[in-house]
C-alpha cells in the first residue's frame, strides 16, 4: 500500500523503491533458473548431493561468475546442479511456489515460467507427476500471493524432434491447468528450430501459443525460421534483429524487411538485458540494441531469464533500462502494458489486468509521488 506522498527527487525519473512497487510483467523466466541460493543448499543436503558451495552467498556467487563468462553453453553449464535438485514433486512444487512469492515481494503481478518437463524425471518421477506438481506449486502461490501465471513447456534444440512432439502433447494436456505455450529454447547454431516442425505445426493446429529463443546466439535468420516455419507468436530474445537494421552514426536509417516484419505484425520481444551480457549476445550493456529497438516502436517486454543464474530481478532490469537508456515512468509503464498485452493469458485476462491492475497501479504510483499523469504517447503499443 502506499500512504504518504512523496516527492521524486527527478521529476519522472524512477527511483529504485518507485520500480519495485510498479505492478511489472514477466514473461521470460526459466523455473530451474530462478532458485533461491538457500533453497538449493536445502534441497541438496535433503538428497545428499554435493554443490559447490555450502553457503547461500557464496553459493549465488558461484552461479553468477559461471554464468557471466560471454558464453551461452558457458552460462548454461550451473543448471546442472539446480535440475539436480528438482527431481522430486515436493522440490519442484517447492521452486514454484517460491517463484510466485519472489514475484509478489518484486512487485510483479503476472508472471509466465518455462520449463523443460523432462530434465526432472531422473528419479522417477513422470512427466505428469512433474506437470502436476509444477502447477501445485504455482497454483498455491497464485492462491497466496495473488499474482497470476501462464506456465510454458521447453523443447530443446538439439534433442530429438520426437521429444517435442511428445511434450507439446503434454503442454496440451495441462492448457486448462494453467500451461499457456510451447517453447524451444538451447543452443541456435547447428540445431535450426525447423528440425522440430512436426512439433509446432501440432501446436498450431491445436490453437496453442509458441514463443522461441531465437536471435540470441545465432543472426536474423533464426528469428526469420522461428517466424515463417514454426509459427513463433513471440521471439525469445532477438537480439540479433538488430543486424536487420542499418545505423548511421547511432541512427536507425534502414530497416530490413525481417525487422519491418516483426515491427508491422507487433511481434513481442522478449528482452532480456542482464543475460544478455552475460551470455555474451551483446559485449556490453552500452551496446545492447534495446534503444533502438525502443525508439522504433517495437512490442518490447523486459524480462530476467534466471534470476539465480544473472543475480538479477525483474525490478533490477527495469532500473538498467532506467538508468541505461533514460527510461521514465511512463515507458516502463509501457514495458508493462505491452508485456500484458503479449502474454498468452486469454483476452479477458489480459484486459483485465491492464485496466484494474497495472494502470491503476502506475496512476496511484503517480499518485504518491505526485508525478504528473500519464500522457497518452506509447499506447498504440
Amino acid at each position: 500500500m502506499m500512504n504518504a506522498k512523496k516527492t521524486a527527487s527527478a521529476g519522472d525519473a524512477p527511483t529504485p523503491e518507485m520500480i519495485r512497487r510498479m505492478p511489472k510483467v514477466l514473461l521470460h523466466e526459466h523455473l530451474d533458473g530462478g532458485l533461491r541460493p538457500t533453497t538449493v543448499l536445502e534441497l541438496a543436503r535433503e538428497m545428499g548431493y554435493q554443490l559447490p558451495h555450502d553457503e547461500p552467498d557464496a553459493l549465488g556467487k558461484w552461479f553468477f561468475e559461471g554464468a557471466n563468462r560471454k558464453s551461452l553453453p558457458l552460462y548454461l553449464e550451473g543448471f546442472q546442479h539446480t535440475i539436480a535438485v528438482m527431481q522430486s514433486a515436493e522440490a519442484l512444487e517447492r521452486v514454484a511456489y517460491e517463484f510466485l512469492e519472489d514475484m509478489a515481494s518484486d512487485g510483479v503481478v503476472y508472471a509466465e515460467v518455462r520449463f523443460a518437463p523432462h530434465f526432472h524425471t531422473n528419479e522417477g518421477l513422470g512427466l505428469d507427476g512433474v506437470m502436476v506438481a509444477v502447477l501445485r506449486g504455482l497454483e498455491r502461490g497464485r492462491t497466496e500471493f495473488g499474482v497470476e501465471f501462464g506456465l510454458i513447456v521447453c523443447a530443446l534444440r538439439n534433442q530429438a524432434p520426437e521429444l517435442s512432439v511428445q511434450l507439446v502433447e503434454l503442454a496440451l494436456s495441462y492448457r486448462e491447468q494453467g500451461c499457456v505455450a510451447f517453447d524451444l529454447a538451447g543452443e541456435e547454431a547447428g540445431h535450426p528450430a525447423k528440425e522440430h516442425l512436426l512439433a509446432f505445426q501440432l501446436a498450431k493446429r491445436m490453437n496453442f501459443a509458441i514463443t522461441i529463443h531465437a536471435g540470441e546466439s545465432f543472426g536474423p535468420e533464426s528469428i526469420w525460421q522461428a517466424l515463417q516455419y514454426c509459427g513463433a507468436h513471440r521471439i525469445g530474445h532477438g537480439t540479433r534483429l538488430i543486424e536487420d537494421l542499418v545505423a548511421y552514426e547511432g541512427k536507425i536509417i534502414k530497416v530490413g524487411s525481417l525487422a519491418q516484419y516483426v515491427l508491422d505484425h507487433r511481434i513481442p520481444i522478449e528482452v532480456c538485458l542482464s543475460s544478455n551480457v552475460h551470455t555474451g549476445a551483446v559485449d556490453r550493456l552500452e551496446d545492447h540494441p534495446f534503444p533502438h529497438f525502443h525508439e522504433l516502436g517495437f512490442r518490447l517486454t523486459l524480462n530476467t531469464d534466471n534470476r539465480l543464474m544473472s543475480n538479477t530481478t525483474l525490478s533490477a532490469e527495469y532500473e538498467l533500462a532506467a538508468a541505461q537508456f533514460g527510461l521514465g515512468v511512463n515507458e516502463l509503464e509501457t514495458l508493462s502494458i505491452d508485456g500484458m498485452k503479449s502474454a498468452f493469458a486469454h483476452f479477458d485476462m489480459r484486459c483485465k489486468m491492464i485496466f484494474e491492475v497495472i494502470k491503476p497501479g502506475f496512476a496511484a504510483l503517480r499518485d504518491a509521488y505526485e508525478l504528473p499523469d500519464r500522457t497518452r504517447r506509447g499506447d498504440v503499443q
